[in-house]
């Protein structure tokens, strides 16, 4: 199952930069004019989990793959 956050709101209120903030990169555009930003932008972030680290030792696992958010 696949978390998918979508970011909506009027224009020109800080919708890429809070996208940006929350993906830790500049991807999409930002503009101090309205409709700077037409096609959607997406952006998956890693949600840091210590648990990971311990189950994998327990069961004896090589590799960690730790949950994603997706933000459009």
């Amino acid at each position: 199952m696949k978390l998918r956050i979508g970011l909506v709101g009027l224009p020109n209120v800080g919708k890429s930069t809070l996208f940006n903030a929350l993906i830790k990169k500049a991807k999409a555009e930002v503009a101090n004019y309205p409709f700077c930003t037409i096609e959607p932008n997406i952006g998956r972030v890693a949600i840091p989990d210590n648990r990971l680290s311990e189950i994998a030792k327990k069961e004896g696992s090589k590799e960690i793959v730790p949950a994603t958010i997706e933000f459009v």
